[in-house]
């Protein structure tokens, strides 16, 4: 798989609920926090503003706009800002879930927007690198989405057998998708791994070392692959990933090592083999260094297990995440 969708896959992102929003009049939202989830939306036609949560200015939403809500934080959506708003919840409770919401007789502002969970040990790895309000307008995106969103408001309008597995498809194409376009605008000054996959001399290390994560991978190596002298490419990784090549390197196995523990069967000492190590020990010594637990500690924890004395393992992926994110 290529590094987006190792990630991806890795976080598990599921579904809670894709549905259309028909709006009409004079109208404001507020949305409640949304738990680490990321939401993401398109306006198939009419406008509204979205304000979320400490983002420093609200943005106005146009027919063929898209949008990713990230940083799970409050939000509202309005015909007008300055009006009084409703909760959220008076508005969709009596809607049965995955169909279309009218509010006010609708008819002026139609939306379609799917909320994702994400696994709370990995979110920050994607959450981390993205702002606010991501904000998709250009002409190519709309374009670009525009058969995914047509297509599932089909679904939600005329519910057939097996609409709720199609739907959540359509709902995982979206958020790839609308991740493509984020990434293809450039970093922005943003910093992270999620931007260097825009960078074609970083996209090609990340890719090679996301390839083969047990291979023993040297700086010189990776500087070859990326066509750079080994003190250009450190430096360029750095200032670009937000850590060194090696340090990326550790981390990424170390996350998959952390989710074969919690997830599978395998012996601490077969992990390890399985990514280059060449004793338990040496393993379980990164594996502390950067999880702040142990191997088997993680693995309890993950499978359940884990007792009062596992707090570290609890929240061990925190760091490794954030080292990711940055």
């Amino acid at each position: 798989m290529d590094p987006l969708s190792d990630v991806l896959s890795l976080m598990r992102p599921r579904n809670y609920m894709s549905a259309g929003f028909d709006a009409g009049g004079d109208w404001s939202i507020q949305f409640p926090d949304q738990q680490q989830s990321i939401k993401c939306g398109a306006v198939v036609s009419g406008r509204c503003w979205l304000a979320v949560d400490g983002a420093a200015e609200p943005v106005l939403l146009k027919a063929g706009d898209s949008m990713l809500l990230p940083s799970g934080r409050p939000f509202r959506l309005a015909s007008d800002l300055a009006l009084p708003s409703v909760d959220a919840s008076t508005v969709f409770a009596s809607v049965p879930k995955g169909g279309i919401v009218t509010h006010k007789g609708g008819g002026d502002c139609l939306l379609v927007s799917s909320r994702f969970a994400l696994d709370g040990n990995y979110a920050a790895m994607l959450l981390g690198v993205l702002p606010p309000i991501v904000h998709l307008r250009h002409e190519a995106d709309q374009e670009t989405l525009r058969w995914s969103v047509e297509r599932m408001m089909q679904e939600l309008r005329e519910p057939q057998p097996g609409g709720f597995l199609v739907i959540q498809h359509l709902a995982h194409m979206i958020l790839v998708q609308a991740l493509r376009l984020h990434m293809a605008e450039g970093p922005g000054g943003g910093v992270g791994w999620l931007f260097a996959l825009g960078d074609r001399q970083m996209g090609a290390a990340i890719h090679a070392m996301h390839g083969e994560p047990a291979r023993r991978w040297t700086l010189q190596a990776l500087a070859e692959l990326a066509g750079m002298s080994r003190s250009s490419f450190a430096l360029r990784f750095k200032e670009t990933v937000g850590k060194s090549p090696m340090e990326y390197l550790t981390r990424w196995r170390m996350l998959l090592a952390g989710d074969r523990l919690a997830n599978s069967r395998d012996s601490v000492s077969s992990i390890a083999l399985s990514f280059g190590y060449e004793s338990e020990s040496a393993f379980s010594t990164a594996f502390k260094r950067v999880m702040g637990c142990s191997p088997r500690q993680y693995g309890r924890a993950g499978h359940g297990e884990a007792g009062e004395g596992d707090g570290a393992a609890q929240g061990a992926l925190a760091p490794v995440a954030d080292g990711l994110a940055a």
